[in-house]
């Protein structure tokens, strides 16, 4: 098992996801070694895949997420050993925090922004549902205390916060349109262009501003290549998946089927 755990954190070193390879290598190892379950923070899409990719690495283990409710993007993941025939308790809560929405508008950032001046680690943290009037913070258990405690504002304004119950939360329902379209190339700069509707100079700015992200990775060069079931998502404006590539047109461009969800 060794080679594999090293195998794994040489393939993702240099990247932004070398520091969570590790963590999530050791989690699995440690379930490995207990022949239990070993349960991990709130990962991200991205760093769902990678605990994927680690799980059948090291064999011996089994891989399931949750996140509070159906459609969570946040999820936690427990790495639990084959021989385990338990049910994973993955310990999440919800917090609501209420204010008066005549008053303020504060959304998903605000929420973020005051949680994180609180000195709590991401890991701890899953989706954040804001309405007009409260937000619903999905939580690691073992913080409910801690925030009902200590998130008495967010912002300037004043929240009420309580434990609220995770069957309050409505699955996450996403429309999906389909955008046929042909490009000049399969560079991340046009295919966001044609799937997010703005011009490709408009693109290659929001790339350069750290908006926009390519399989939960951040875009580091507007030239990067694009592929088949590729996922790109942009702040704001929600993800777009690449289903199809389709070949050449008699002009040269590449005709594309892409589906954005929002």
């Amino acid at each position: 098992m060794q080679d594999a755990k090293e195998k794994i954190i040489r393939y993702y070193k240099g990247t932004e996801g070398e520091s969570m390879a590790v963590k999530l290598v050791d989690f699995a190892a440690q379930a490995v070694k207990s022949r239990k379950c070993k349960l991990t923070g709130f990962l991200s899409p991205f760093e769902q895949e990678m605990a994927g990719v680690i799980a059948n690495s090291l064999g011996e283990l089994n891989v399931d997420f949750y996140g509070g409710y159906r459609g969570a993007e946040r999820q936690r993941a427990a790495f639990c050993h084959a021989e385990f025939q338990g049910t994973p308790n993955f310990e999440i809560a919800v917090i609501k925090a209420q204010w008066n929405g005549e008053f303020a508008r504060l959304g998903h950032r605000d929420v973020l922004g005051s949680i994180m001046s609180l000195g709590v680690d991401r890991e701890y943290i899953g989706d954040i549902i804001a309405t007009k009037d409260f937000a619903r913070l999905i939580v690691d258990k073992k913080m409910c205390d801690y925030f009902t405690a200590n998130l008495t504002q967010i912002g300037s304004t004043a929240v009420k916060t309580s434990v609220d119950d995770l069957e309050n939360i409505s699955p996450k329902e996403e429309r999906v349109k389909e955008i046929k379209s042909t490009v000049a190339s399969l560079r991340v700069d046009s295919i966001a262009a044609a799937g997010f509707g703005m011009s490709r100079s408009k693109a290659a700015q929001e790339i350069a501003a750290e908006k926009i992200q390519l399989n939960w990775q951040m875009v580091k060069n507007a030239s990067q290549s694009i592929k088949a079931g590729d996922i790109l998502s942009m702040r704001g404006r929600g993800r777009l998946e690449v289903a199809e590539i389709r070949g050449q047109t008699k002009k040269g461009r590449v005709g594309v089927l892409l589906k954005r969800f929002f």
